[in-house]
């Protein structure tokens, strides 16, 4: 991509004739005066991850000149951190088709997810990998050339095609190629803060440089939502701390936009455990590919305790089940001093474990800890939201008019659960998709958008209340109430959950939000303090709605367990739709599409990973 400066006047143009300043009293000390740019552009790309990029390449090859923007540096997207792989039914090692991999989606979702998503996906995702390796992704190969696949749990065949262990860093490094072939525009080190929206269309977006301070008036008619989950809102998560903070969801929720699956949050079942590695480390993600090489678990007596949960499918079995079995086996006391299990691949060989698994062989060796020789510490940590923004998955759209949404930021295709290589999956076939449709809605008219006096007023209130809370002096830090934030949701809505401690979260966000009245900014806006203010307020609002959801889900269903309801109950195969309006958040039921004839067939077909080839 084309990266364009704070001062460059191509396209997208940052029309400085028309730069804003905002006079607002400021006490005895005379006015301030908030100065802001505004940046013209047909679509609006926000988040540059392996979604948005997608979304950009389609764009761009149809003629749109896209603006992608992002929090960080270009190239530093969460897809990154995506290692184990990426699926879709080649058949390069075993028999495999679409369907199969369609009906091994909805039973690891329970159901409840969008069929049309999940056959949209399976379908494509042949021809997105071809794709991706026309354009230079050096997938792993067999010996007879074809592009290698791995075992992935809950499949019924080797499925995931990878790139050693970074194959997310991989995809992104080819996507960020390609679209710099094309010379799309982006900026990072940009965050957006409010859309502007009367809640039936948007117009644009307002938010500032993360570098300067400076305000952003985006000016454009198509927004599409690329922004990542909300996994980070817990305190043991596989993402940075300054990601998947629920942006996405809470932007859309506020323009209008509804939200669905929220209660679902998929713990990957191995996280580097902090009281072995370091704090730093704490839930970093060892990635599923370990034991899809056949790396095998044990509790502290020396069990492979799998074999009392899952006898059939062992490590292999669906995340949410080897997450729970890992929990069990440290709260009934079979854990280690650090509260975790052990996750060993050294009976592989050495040779083989260190071209398959590249990067754990580094990380864990700059550790002191030789994988190939000796086991790895893990438990649960949040790595992953089924939940999201409802959308049309043949368009992106919302219901908003103008706004899209694509990938994490979204909900549908993973249902209650998600199998593991549908991630990066989901954000190119999906992406490709969504990226046409608003191609062919975008008009003459949205080339050069306007922006009405009403909306101009929205936005410069938006930037006055930013300038406002970058003043803040008050003595809670915000970096300390997200802390807080994050203890209180995996005590009351992590793995195990009830009634009561749904309830006592909801009271815990009630009180932390009271206390953001007495929020201290230690910086202006270009400090790290003032990022975690704004992060704040889109977390504490995702958190209340997947607080909301989980309570009134009164079932067991993949990823979401109340141990006061550990039944599925059939009566609940429908997903939860969370809508805002003046009286605050509403939660209704709306039922699950059956899946297409081909997709039933193969779900009663007899599909099943077989495991014991890697014993």
């Amino acid at each position: 991509m084309t990266k364009i400066p704070p001062t460059d006047h191509g396209v997208p143009t940052t029309d400085a004739g028309v730069d804003g300043r905002i006079h607002t009293p400021n006490g005895g000390d005379g006015d301030r005066e908030i100065e802001y740019d505004t940046v013209t552009t047909p679509v609006l790309v926000v988040g540059a991850g392996a979604a948005g990029a997608r979304v950009a390449i389609e764009l761009a090859e149809s003629g749109l000149e896209p603006l992608v923007i992002g929090k960080r540096d270009h190239g530093d997207a969460h897809t990154t951190w995506a290692a184990g792989g990426i699926n879709a039914a080649l058949g390069s090692l075993d028999e495999d088709d679409w369907t199969i991999h369609a009906a091994d989606t909805l039973k690891e979702g329970h159901h409840l997810n969008d069929p049309e998503a999940v056959e949209l996906t399976a379908k494509h995702m042949p021809d997105r990998i071809r794709e991706l390796a026309e354009w230079g992704m050096p997938f792993d190969r067999t010996e007879d050339g074809e592009i290698n696949q791995r075992y992935f749990g809950a499949q019924s065949s080797r499925r995931t095609c990878f790139v050693g262990d970074r194959t997310g860093e991989a995809m992104l490094e080819t996507l960020i190629d390609r679209a710099q072939a094309l010379e799309i525009p982006y900026r990072d080190n940009v965050m957006i803060t409010r859309l502007l929206s009367d809640d039936t269309r948007v117009d644009g977006a307002v938010g500032f440089d993360m570098e300067t301070g400076r305000g952003l008036l985006f000016r454009t008619n198509h927004v599409v939502l690329a922004a990542g989950g909300f996994s980070a809102l817990y305190h043991r998560h596989s993402s940075r701390a300054d990601e998947n903070n629920g942006d996405g969801q809470a932007l859309a929720l506020e323009a209008g936009a509804r939200l669905v699956d929220l209660e679902f949050v998929q713990f990957h079942p191995t996280g580097m455990v902090g009281e072995r590695y370091g704090e730093e480390w704490d839930g970093r993600l060892v990635t599923e590919a370990v034991r899809g090489e056949g790396g095998r678990l044990f509790n502290a007596e020396g069990e492979r305790f799998m074999e009392r949960y899952s006898p059939n499918q062992m490590e292999l079995d669906a995340r949410d089940v080897v997450a729970r079995a890992i929990a069990r086996e440290v709260r009934e006391g079979r854990g280690t001093e650090h509260g975790s299990v052990y996750l060993d691949i050294s009976h592989r060989d050495p040779d083989y474990v260190r071209e398959r698994l590249p990067t754990m062989v580094e990380r864990f060796g700059d550790l002191g800890v030789d994988i190939t020789t000796e086991p790895m510490e893990v438990a649960p940590t949040a790595h992953y939201t089924m939940g999201g923004v409802d959308i049309d998955f043949r368009t992106g759209e919302t219901g908003v008019d103008g706004l899209y949404a694509v990938g994490e930021t979204v909900a549908g295709v993973h249902g209650a659960n998600r199998l593991g290589g549908n991630s990066l999956a989901e954000t190119v076939a999906i992406g490709k998709l969504v990226g046409a449709h608003v191609a062919n809605a975008v008009t003459s008219r949205d080339r050069v958008p306007t922006v009405t006096g009403a909306q101009r007023a929205l936005a410069e209130r938006e930037l006055q209340a930013l300038d406002d809370l970058a003043a803040a002096e008050g003595s809670v830090r915000p970096i300390d109430l997200l802390e807080e934030l994050g203890d209180l949701l995996w005590d009351t809505a992590g793995i195990l959950r009830d009634e009561a401690s749904l309830r006592e979260g909801l009271a815990g966000i009630a009180e932390l939000r009271a206390r953001t009245a007495d929020l201290r900014v230690d910086g202006d806006r270009t400090s790290r303090s003032f990022e975690y203010a704004v992060d704040l307020s889109f977390s504490l609002t995702v958190a209340e709605t997947m607080l909301r959801t989980a309570l009134e889900r009164t079932e067991s269903r993949g990823a979401h367990y109340r141990t006061d309801f550990p039944e599925t109950d059939s009566d609940w195969r429908a997903t939860l739709v969370l809508s805002a309006d003046e009286d605050g958040l509403r939660v209704r039921r709306r039922g699950v599409a059956d899946p297409s004839e081909a997709v039933r067939d193969a779900l009663e077909g007899d599909h099943e990973l077989d495991y014991h080839h890697l014993e």
